[in-house]
């Protein structure tokens, strides 16, 4: 036994000089860096080899399926049926003319023929949902040796197995621990700097420190994610007194935004690890909170909203109008509520590269914790983030066509597509009203054909 105890003391040697090494590896490349908010550019380097490989393994997968006569899924990126953006009277003109000799205008009572469009419709909604799909990871062409979002993930090669293999190995025993052991020291920071920051009184100190305390400890959070972020147009950056509207794809849309600006942050209370991260944020910086009972209550949000943007000393509020996460294709209705305010709105687009990983959160299939590990165990998180100018509601303008107008200048901005489907439909069904909106509009056109023909 005491034969045994120099190695035993050479082992715990050898593990607290490797614990210090990777400590301060740490604290050099990574953190100190974070503080400072300047890049070695390691993350870029990592992510061109990164292209280089899914370059090769896609090529290489495509010959050995070709020599296998396999044949590869390819994702309909625009869809799988052609839809013309006409009129449901344009529609049903057409098919009284192609199948029937009696025309719209001259026969404006019902004709059996006309079941033809909804019916086809129905058939197009089922066959090509455009809305479900937005609720699930986005397919790639390519094959990024991760088997969560490509059906391509088959046995082609030895070369190939033995890559993923390698793959998995670097993800799960290198870069797992590392980012855990990052998320922990940004996440300590920021409950122990905010609480700290929060026994100073108020003044311009205060705000610095909280300023600078945020920024740190969110750029430390990014590099947990080994994000590699590339942001526009900087000028337009929102400005205290005023809103910022993005799209929401996931939670870490506010560890992207937040690592390049301060922003006052709105939300229900949490329990747990959250509340405790909530509850200190909150001392150092005027955060709107709210209770489960009171997020119900519409009025008392709204009021709540007007009275911290109307003073301009204070933050901008970072919102998520859609109220969900969509899958990063496509930008679906926003809530009204942030645009009866009155204030200056800042559009944000967002817009992640799912190559290097998935960064879309299914609430309804992944929990908080799963979706973590999921995010630290891909290869990295790469996005870009446009600020618009700055928009304000017009005099003609009600709240809902101003929410549209914002939400179509990010879908655009950002490639994606504009829906004006509510994200809600996530989780509910459809409502009776849009049932009710068709019905209404074929009623009209027969109606209305009839009274203007009485008429004349």
């Amino acid at each position: 036994m005491f034969l045994l105890l120099p190695f035993d003391s050479l082992i715990v040697n050898l593990l607290g000089i490797s614990l210090t090494v990777l400590f301060t590896l740490l604290l050099v490349f990574i953190i100190v860096p974070a503080i400072f908010g300047v890049s070695f550019g390691i993350r870029k380097l990592y992510m061109k080899t990164l292209l280089k490989i899914f370059a090769w393994a896609t090529l290489r997968m495509e010959r050995g399926a070709k020599e296998k006569n396999h044949q590869l899924y390819k994702p309909y990126t625009n869809g799988i049926i052609a839809k013309d953006p006409t009129s449901l009277e344009e529609e049903i003109k057409e098919i009284r003319r192609s199948g029937s000799s009696k025309a719209l205008d001259n026969t404006p009572e019902f004709e059996l023929s006309d079941i033809f469009y909804f019916c086809r419709k129905g058939m197009e909604t089922i066959m090509d949902d455009e809305v479900t799909k937005r609720f699930s990871a986005e397919e790639l062409e390519s094959w990024n040796l991760l088997s969560r979002t490509n059906y391509n993930f088959q046995y082609i090669s030895l070369r190939l197995t033995v890559l993923w293999g390698l793959g998995v190995l670097i993800r799960y025993c290198f870069l797992l621990p590392l980012r855990i052991a990052l998320a922990f020291t940004g996440i300590s920071l920021l409950v122990v700097g905010t609480t700290v920051v929060g026994y100073l009184p108020n003044g311009r100190f205060k705000e610095f420190l909280s300023k600078h305390v945020h920024l740190m400890c969110y750029r430390i959070c990014v590099r947990a994610l080994t994000a590699i972020i590339t942001y526009h147009d900087r000028e337009n950056r929102p400005r205290n007194g005023g809103i910022c509207v993005a799209n929401h794809t996931s939670p870490i849309d506010v560890i992207i935004l937040a690592s390049d600006g301060y922003y006052a942050m709105v939300g229900q209370v949490h329990g747990g690890l959250m509340g405790v991260i909530q509850r200190a944020m909150v001392k150092a910086c005027p955060h709107v909170w709210f209770e489960r009972s009171e997020v119900k209550d519409r009025h008392l949000v709204a009021k709540r909203l007007t009275e911290h943007v109307r003073d301009k000393s204070k933050l901008p509020i970072l919102i998520f109008p859609e109220g969900t996460c969509i899958n990063n294709t496509s930008v679906m209705m926003f809530k009204k509520g942030s645009f009866e305010i009155g204030a200056t709105v800042y559009p944000v687009a967002i817009k992640y590269d799912p190559q290097f990983g998935d960064a879309f959160w299914n609430s309804s299939k992944y929990g908080m914790v799963t979706y973590l590990l999921r995010m630290m165990t891909s290869w990295a998180i790469v996005c870009s983030v446009w600020y618009l100018p700055p928009m304000t509601r017009e005099a003609d303008e009600d709240a809902v066509q101003f929410a549209n107008r914002v939400k179509s200048a990010i879908a655009r901005q950002g490639g994606l597509v504009d829906l004006l489907w509510d994200g809600g439909l996530k989780r509910e069904k459809v409502k009776d009203t849009f049932k009710e909106e068709q019905q209404k509009l074929y009623s009209k056109m027969i109606v209305g054909n009839h009274e203007d023909r009485s008429r004349s």
